[in-house]
C-alpha cells in the first residue's frame, strides 16, 4: 500500500469512527425526539443532511440491530416483467467485469427496492448473502432503513452511503454507491448500485454508477415502441405529428394551431383562435378555417366544428410538460423539457406559451435543492447564467460535472 493509500486509508478510518459514535448516539436514543444530530464533528465527517432525515424516518419502523433483509420468492416473476431486464441483460457483460475488477458488488432493483440482478465479486457476494444483499431481498426504507438503495429510491438523485451511515449495524462494513434509473416518462424503474467493503470507498465510483445509469436510460429510450397508436404531437425544441406511430406532413402554421388547441383545453372562438395565430396581422378568416378543415383531416376529425377544441385524445409533449409542472414534479419537468415550445415561432399564442412554460421549469429548477436538475435543464439553456450557476453551489467539490456546468458559465458570461 503506497503513502496515498496509506493516507486515504486512514482518513476512511477516521470518519468510519466518528459516524460510528454519532450512530450510536443515535440508536441507543430511548426515543426519537432525542434522536437528533448533535455538534458537528470534527472536519474529516459530518453527519449529512439526507442521512439524518433518512436515519429519523427509518427508526420509527426499523430496529438497528436487524441483521437480515426480508425476501420474496416471485423474483423470477418480477425480473421477467421488468422493463430494465433487456438492457441490464444486454450490459450485463460490462456490469460484472466492472464490478469484478474493482472489488465491488453490482446490484439492480425494481422501483419498490427489491433487488432483482446482481453480479460480481464472488467473496463479496457471499457476504451480501448473509443479510439478503441478493436478488429477492427488500431493501427499502422501511425495511432495512438508510441505505443507498432506499436513500436514491426516496430522494430521487444519486447518493453514496458510507459504513456507520447506514442505519442497521450489520452493514457499517459496507459502502454503497447508487443511482435511480428513469423510464423514458421521467418515472423511477429501480436503482442502479455498486457496492464494497468500507474501506474500498472513493467518489469516482459514483461517476461510475451515473455513467451506467445514462446507458440504461438510453437503450430504454431506444426501446420504445415506434408505432404509438393514436395522435401525438411533439413541439418541444422541435415539431412533427405523429398518427398510429406514423409521421404527418405539415407546415409549421397547422403545427402551431395545434399546439395551441392542445393547451387550451377549452378551445377557441374563431376570433379568439384568430388573435391566438396572427395577432394584429390582416389575414383572413378563410385562411385560418381552411388550416383548421387540413388539421381536422390530418387528426382524424379530433377538431370540433363550432368551438375549435380538440373533441378525442391528442397526446402532446408540452402538455406533459405543463401537467408537470403544475403537479411539482420538477424531475419530470426537466426530462420533458427537450427545448422551448415550437422554436422560431413568433405566432403571439405561442411565444406567450413558450415563456410561460420555459419560466415555469427554470423557477422549479431554481427552488430545487437537486443538482442533477440544474445540470440537465442547463444543457437545454446554455446561456442561461443563474441556472449554471446555481448547478455550481449544488454539486459537491470533487463532482466532475463541475467542469462542464464551469464551462458552460463561463461561455454564457462572454456570449
Amino acid at each position: 500500500m503506497g503513502f496515498p493509500e496509506v493516507a486515504q486509508f486512514r482518513t476512511l478510518t477516521q470518519q468510519r469512527a466518528e459516524l460510528e459514535k454519532e450512530w450510536e448516539r443515535w440508536a441507543t436514543a430511548p426515543d426519537t425526539a432525542a434522536r437528533k444530530p448533535g455538534p458537528p464533528p470534527p472536519r474529516t465527517t459530518l453527519l449529512r443532511s439526507d442521512v439524518a432525515q433518512s436515519w429519523q424516518r427509518s427508526l420509527h419502523t426499523v430496529d438497528p440491530a436487524r441483521t437480515v433483509a426480508p425476501g420474496f420468492d416471485d423474483i423470477a416473476d418480477r425480473w421477467s416483467a421488468s422493463p430494465l431486464r433487456a438492457p441490464i441483460t444486454e450490459l450485463a457483460g460490462d456490469l460484472r467485469g466492472i464490478a469484478e475488477d474493482s472489488g465491488y458488488l453490482a446490484v439492480v432493483t425494481d422501483a419498490e427496492g427489491t433487488i432483482m440482478w446482481s453480479a460480481g465479486d464472488r467473496s463479496l457476494r457471499r457476504q451480501a448473502e448473509q443479510v439478503n444483499f441478493a436478488p429477492g431481498g427488500c431493501w427499502d426504507e422501511s425495511h432495512m432503513g438508510t441505505n443507498g438503495l432506499s436513500l436514491a429510491l426516496h430522494d430521487d438523485r444519486p447518493c453514496s452511503v458510507f459504513s456507520a451511515e447506514h442505519l442497521i449495524a450489520a452493514l457499517h462494513g459496507w459502502v454503497c454507491y447508487s443511482a435511480p434509473i428513469h423510464a423514458p416518462d421521467g418515472s423511477q424503474v429501480g436503482v442502479l448500485d455498486l457496492s464494497s467493503s468500507w474501506d474500498r470507498s472513493h467518489p469516482l465510483v459514483l461517476t461510475s454508477v451515473r455513467a451506467l445509469v445514462t446507458a440504461v436510460e438510453t437503450m430504454l429510450r431506444a426501446a420504445e415502441p415506434a408505432p404509438r397508436p393514436g395522435v401525438r404531437l411533439e413541439c418541444l425544441g422541435a415539431a412533427r405529428l405523429m398518427r398510429d406511430g406514423r409521421p404527418v406532413p405539415l407546415p409549421p402554421r397547422q403545427l402551431e394551431i395545434l399546439a395551441l388547441l392542445a393547451l387550451e383545453p377549452d378551445g377557441f372562438t374563431p376570433e379568439q383562435l384568430h388573435a391566438a395565430v396572427y395577432g394584429d396581422r390582416a389575414v383572413s378568416t378563410s385562411t385560418l378555417k381552411a388550416d383548421v378543415s387540413h388539421l381536422r383531416r390530418a387528426t382524424g376529425g379530433e377538431i370540433a366544428t363550432r368551438r375549435w377544441l380538440l373533441t378525442g385524445p391528442v397526446a402532446c409533449d408540452a402538455v406533459d410538460l405543463l401537467a408537470a409542472i403544475a403537479a411539482g414534479d420538477t424531475t419530470s419537468a426537466v426530462w420533458l423539457y427537450r427545448g422551448p415550445l415550437l422554436p422560431g415561432s413568433d405566432t403571439p399564442g405561442v411565444v406567450q406559451w413558450r415563456a410561460y412554460l420555459d419560466v415555469g421549469v427554470r423557477n422549479a429548477v431554481l427552488a430545487s435543492d437537486r443538482a442533477e436538475h440544474a445540470v440537465a435543464f442547463g444543457e437545454r439553456a446554455p446561456g442561461d447564467i443563474a441556472v449554471h450557476e446555481h448547478a455550481l453551489r449544488l454539486l459537491p467539490i470533487d463532482d466532475v460535472r463541475r467542469a462542464v456546468v464551469a464551462a458552460r458559465l463561463h461561455t454564457a458570461l462572454h456570449a
